[in-house]
């Protein structure tokens, strides 16, 4: 009962990457909103792998992925998306059209990255087109 009413009044922090993951979604999702674009689905999974946000560009889905790190090092936080991450947003993407049941629907691919300074938004940047839809893997 005592866990149950500490938890309940704050007792645990979110963890730190949790924290920042969740201010870099609703930050993405503001920033991609501003510029017109019409937010569709947060965080579609599928059994191996998420697509943070799911918007509409007039008739062209934008799939993204939304990478938040504290301003510090040399590289952007889209540096992050390699080739296995890739891999699993493209399989993700395929798993999301077919649902639609549309397989001539048009997409691409976005990163959302979002600088943090002491614990705040900082810097928001769109980076469309990042990547064309991968290969299937023919092993999975």
């Amino acid at each position: 009962m005592f866990q149950f009413i500490k938890k309940l009044f704050g007792g645990k922090r979110e963890p730190e990457h949790l924290r920042r993951g969740r201010l870099g979604e609703v930050a993405a999702k503001r920033h991609l909103k501003s510029a017109g674009l019409k937010f569709l689905v947060a965080n579609f999974k599928t059994k191996d792998s998420e697509i943070d946000h799911v918007f509409r560009d007039d008739d062209c889905l934008v799939f993204v992925k939304v990478k938040a790190r504290t301003k510090c090092g040399w590289t952007r936080p889209a540096a992050a998306v390699d080739q296995r991450k890739r891999s699993l947003l493209s399989k993700a993407a395929r798993e999301y059209v077919r649902q639609l049941r549309d397989p001539n629907v048009k997409f691409r691919f976005g990163i959302v990255d979002v600088l943090l300074v002491d614990g705040e938004v900082n810097e928001v940047r769109h980076i469309p087109n990042v990547f064309p839809l991968t290969k299937a893997n023919r092993h999975a």
